[in-house]
């Protein structure tokens, strides 16, 4: 028999935590892996309660696994080795599964979830470990292994593993609904998508691009960031909100002090908008507190004043050093640092104020028609699907 590596058996982690949302959480989970392995078609999936196992067949087991490492809801998988539920099968696929020619260290930890067996974990763990010792120079240690061999036995086959690799954590993407993200090309806005897609909240993601003051460069940068990301969710729309008129129309009728309050009001009516297009629950934005001037309490507070709509900030407890780290590890940054101006930086007044107030953004939003402006930004938003392989985008007519 074949005794290569054939399955892999994926761990659900904090799904058992969630007592009657348990099935719902483990069907989309299910549903979400078979979506991020399209690319592989001879892939076989079963689910059970606590275990999900994907058979190989001849489809290249990294690829998967690098795929699998991206999949919310996962906290760690293995490949395996699936053989018949029999005792010489299962010592012969042990001794298989490991390289006895190089000196090492070894516990065996059975697991018979099938009491039918006739052979209890202990006895399994002394077969193995038996044959293990007779055929080669390894020793046991039960404390601190170079390898633990793991046996699952179930009652139609037996799973042996000799690795454990770490999942993405959090929960399956969709279980949370939906959210608007606001992305700028910056380091933190990419983090809170990630954020908001660990705790199982599919996104849709919102730029304002200001042409001719902002580049063709810097929107690109964005449709890569969200490229980025998406392999967390399996593909994201971007809405490209043209927003150059109403950014003027802010600096023809407002002071420059309240510009950038003004503008975060305008984002957040028009991420408003869109989020009841497109049926989202909330809007989400990278902002962290004190930061800049637009994001002190007083700021928040007057920049929420526009919408009842559920406002997340993932990373707004976050100091800076914390989010780049994490944009590091998910890969975001490099393309984050990238030196392409957002509308927000080139708008940027230079004595924005810290502390506006609520009636002096009503009275300057007074002085001309920002509504129609704002529905126009909705109507006229152009929307990309972005995929995690990297090609060439196409617009996706949804309306």
């Amino acid at each position: 028999m074949d005794y290569r590596y054939n399955h892999i058996l994926i761990r659900y982690g904090e799904l058992s935590l969630k007592g009657k949302n348990r099935n719902s959480f483990i069907k989309q989970l299910y549903e979400n892996v078979k979506k991020a392995l399209k690319g592989f078609p001879t892939l076989e999936y079963k689910k059970e309660h606590d275990r999900m196992y994907i058979y190989l067949h001849e489809e290249d087991a990294k690829a998967v696994s690098d795929i699998l490492s991206k999949v919310f809801g996962i906290s760690s998988f293995s490949l395996a080795i699936c053989v018949e539920s029999d005792i010489d099968e299962i010592v012969k696929a042990c001794m298989a599964s490991i390289d006895l020619n190089t000196d090492k260290t070894f516990k065996v930890a059975a697991r018979r979830s099938d009491k039918t067996f006739p052979y209890i974990s202990d006895q399994i763990n002394r077969m193995v470990a038996s044959a293990i010792l007779k055929n080669s120079n390894w020793k046991v240690d039960v404390k601190n292994p170079d390898v633990k061999i793991i046996v699952e036995v179930h009652h139609d086959s037996t799973y042996i593993m000799t690795n454990r690799m770490e999942g993405a954590g959090g929960y399956p993407v969709g279980v949370g609904n939906k959210a608007m993200v606001l992305l700028s090309g910056g380091i933190d806005s990419p983090v809170a998508s990630y954020l908001m897609m660990k705790r199982g909240v599919c996104i849709e993601c919102i730029h304002y691009a200001s042409p001719p003051y902002t580049s063709q460069a810097a929107q690109d940068k964005v449709l890569e960031l969200a490229r980025l990301i998406s392999g967390y969710q399996g593909e994201i729309l971007v809405h490209i909100v043209p927003f150059t008129n109403l950014q003027l129309a802010i600096y023809q009728n407002a002071d420059e002090s309240y510009a950038i309050t003004l503008m975060r009001r305008m984002m957040m009516r028009i991420a408003a908008g869109l989020a009841k297009k497109r049926k989202a629950l909330a809007i989400a934005t990278g902002e962290s507190i004190g930061q800049v001037a637009s994001q002190t309490l007083e700021s928040m507070n007057t920049i929420n004043d526009v919408t009842n709509m559920p406002i997340i900030r993932p990373v707004v407890c976050m100091d800076k050093i914390e989010i780049i780290n994490l944009s590091k590890k998910i890969g975001t940054y490099d393309t984050s640092i990238l030196p392409f101006e957002d509308c927000c930086t080139i708008f940027t007044p230079k004595n924005p104020v810290t502390k506006p107030r609520i009636d002096k953004c009503v009275k300057f939003e007074s002085k001309w028609d920002f509504e129609a402006m704002v529905q126009q930004c909705i109507d006229e938003a152009q929307c990309i699907k972005i995929s995690p392989v990297k090609q060439k985008e196409e617009e996706d007519d949804l309306f």
